[in-house]
């Protein structure tokens, strides 16, 4: 199954990565602590053999699609109205 995202998508982190790749010209690692299982960015682009460029409050990082996970624009508000 192939997870296909467009350009300003909102995915979550759905599963914390072994380590984050940041998506600058020259990739640095980061540990995998540096973004927390659940927070939202936005989809830059697609890279090859199936990263995505995110951005993330803390930066743009490469990410496998198996971590993210899409966002509706529901479930990004929040809506507690009882």
């Amino acid at each position: 199954m192939t997870t296909s995202f467009a350009m300003g998508d909102r995915v979550r982190l759905k599963a914390s990565p072994p380590y984050f790749k940041t998506a600058e010209p020259m990739p640095m690692l980061r540990p995998p602590d540096l973004i927390q299982v659940g927070a939202v960015g936005i989809v830059l682009d697609q890279r090859p053999s199936g990263y995505w460029s995110i951005k993330f409050d803390r930066g743009a990082f490469l990410v496998e699609a198996q971590y993210l996970e899409a966002v509706s624009p529901a479930s990004s508000q929040s809506c507690e109205e009882e």
